[in-house]
């Protein structure tokens, strides 16, 4: 039988044991925070495991905005990663900013980075463009276009090529509309400035009034980022698609009196018809009138109010008649 101080000792030496195997598994990441003056408790390590979380990377984030100047809880830094963040680029983005002057706290920056969650976009990105502006292609490359289309006053058409400088606005990053936004209001922008042109040659000869008069529309009101200037890259004139409209409209003006005088001479045709079968009934009519000649001679010989003399006297007349007329008819 083992007495109470053995039961004891041996109790003490498995609690030894898992407390040694403890700080053994926490001991370098806990030993890398303690040296580089950003001290985690092994209670947090603890619990952070028990939440599997990676305590690794999310100690070696402190690590390195501790290092930067740059105080982060631990409990903050965790939230992040719970939250579906991206913890070690929001804490580099956070970084650049101090780095740059640039007034961003660690909301902010989570903000930032949930928000560009599932998009090509980064926290890390929306700083450095708001260091250094990016430029942005209009119309964009993927759209399949190479330049914006507009038609001045006078109907001809004038292509243009612009690069917009923009700068990330972290304040209304959160959001604010994107990039797509931007192509979208400075086409529109060119395309009016083109149209209320009296010629195209204006828009020639001074390519910088289309810039500054979008600039002057404060597109970039409500969006991701701060319109620096808009640089007219290219401008080419186009067809003269006035030209097309009047020939289009000739056409269908032409088409439009073809069919009108189609539909008259249709009416014509069918009036035609009408008064050729008018005349053969008349003439159907004449026929029957003359058909009723011999039975009213016949009636008057029966009634007496014909003789035989009177008819040779008729049959006389209508003879001469009838070579009085072959006498004309002849050359």
């Amino acid at each position: 039988m083992l007495d109470l101080t053995t039961i004891l000792l041996i109790i003490l030496g498995i609690v030894g044991l898992i407390a040694a195997f403890i700080i053994l598994s926490f001991f370098s990441v806990w030993l890398r925070a303690w040296l580089a003056g950003a001290y985690v408790g092994f209670s947090d390590l603890i619990a952070m495991r028990l939440r599997q979380v990676p305590y690794g990377p999310i100690v070696d984030s402190r690590i390195t905005a501790k290092k930067a100047g740059i105080e982060i809880d631990i409990n903050e830094i965790e939230a992040h990663y719970l939250a579906g963040g991206n913890v070690l680029p929001t804490i580099q983005a956070l970084i650049a900013a101090m780095k740059a002057g640039i007034n961003l706290n660690w909301d902010r920056a989570c903000a930032i980075d949930l928000a560009t969650k599932g998009s090509e976009k980064s926290v890390v990105e929306a700083v450095r463009t708001s260091v250094d502006p990016k430029v942005i292609d209009c119309p964009a490359p993927s759209s399949g276009r190479t330049t914006i289309d507009g038609v001045s006053k006078d109907g001809i058409q004038v292509k243009v090529r612009a690069r917009v400088t923009v700068r990330t606005n972290l304040d209304r990053f959160v959001g604010g509309a994107k990039e797509e936004t931007i192509i979208a209001r400075v086409g529109e922008g060119i395309v009016t400035t083109i149209g209320s042109a009296e010629s195209y040659k204006v828009v020639l000869e001074s390519p910088d009034s289309i810039s500054k008069v979008v600039l002057a529309r404060g597109l970039d009101v409500g969006t991701a980022f701060e319109i620096l200037s808009i640089d007219i890259a290219d401008v080419d004139v186009g067809e003269n698609v006035g030209a097309q409209l009047q020939e289009a409209q000739a056409e269908a003006n032409k088409n439009m009196a073809q069919a009108e005088a189609e539909i008259r001479r249709a009416a014509a045709v069918a009036l035609e018809q009408e008064m050729i079968a008018r005349v053969a009934e008349m003439k159907a009519k004449v026929v029957e009138a003359e058909a009723q000649v011999p039975l009213a001679l016949a009636e008057a010989f029966r009634s007496g109010n014909l003789g035989v003399m009177d008819y040779y006297r008729m049959e006389n007349i209508k003879s001469d008649t009838g070579m009085r007329d072959s006498i004309s008819k002849q050359p």
